[in-house]
């Protein structure tokens, strides 16, 4: 027997004052058996980086043919994929086609460096797609702060960006891999 996902809440407030985007969210999260809380953090993380009114969560780890988040316009057509982790180029060629901007917030400490070595050359072409590294310090300070109902803030101003739970404030540390020519 499958073993169920695991139900984390979040009351979610954002103030990106580089966007000009104020708003709370009460968000549902299901963790996968097989999903750490690191990736669930980094989801919660994304979310927050790019909240709308329309991003939602895809499916699930589990599903291979749908963003880890995205968010469509009123006619369907996607405006914004977002990946974590670090997806293979054949999936992100996929989702720069089908989407006006991609997303990849790469994580998982030295990893990301022979990740991004491997395919960064190839992932160059894509003018859509813009692709960030977190510091192995940003996802396990986020994991240390998860807990199955969550109130947390996230703070962005001049491409700074913190996440505040309870007393912990927590400087999202990203570096920029690759920049794309897309707007939004």
């Amino acid at each position: 027997m499958a073993l169920p996902a695991t139900i984390h809440k979040a009351d979610l407030n954002v103030a990106d004052m580089d966007r000009h985007y104020y708003a709370d969210h009460s968000l549902t999260l299901a963790r996968h058996p097989s999903e750490t809380v690191e990736r669930l953090m980094v989801r919660l993380l994304a979310f927050a980086l790019h909240a709308h009114e329309r991003l939602e969560f895809g499916r699930g780890i589990s599903t291979t043919d749908e963003a880890d988040l995205w968010q469509r316009d009123l006619t369907g057509r996607i405006e914004l994929w977002i990946e974590l982790g670090q997806p293979d180029e054949r999936r992100l060629r996929k989702a720069c086609s089908q989407s006006g901007r991609v997303v990849v917030y790469a994580y998982g400490g030295r990893s990301v460096d022979l990740w991004w070595g491997k395919v960064g050359q190839d992932l160059s072409r894509y003018d859509n797609l813009d692709v960030f590294a977190l510091s192995a310090e940003t996802t396990d300070a986020l994991a240390a702060v998860a807990d199955r109902g969550m109130q947390v803030q996230v703070m962005v101003q001049d491409g700074e960006a913190w996440l505040v739970k309870g007393d912990a404030r927590i400087a999202i540390d990203r570096k920029v891999l690759k920049t794309s020519r897309a707007k939004g």
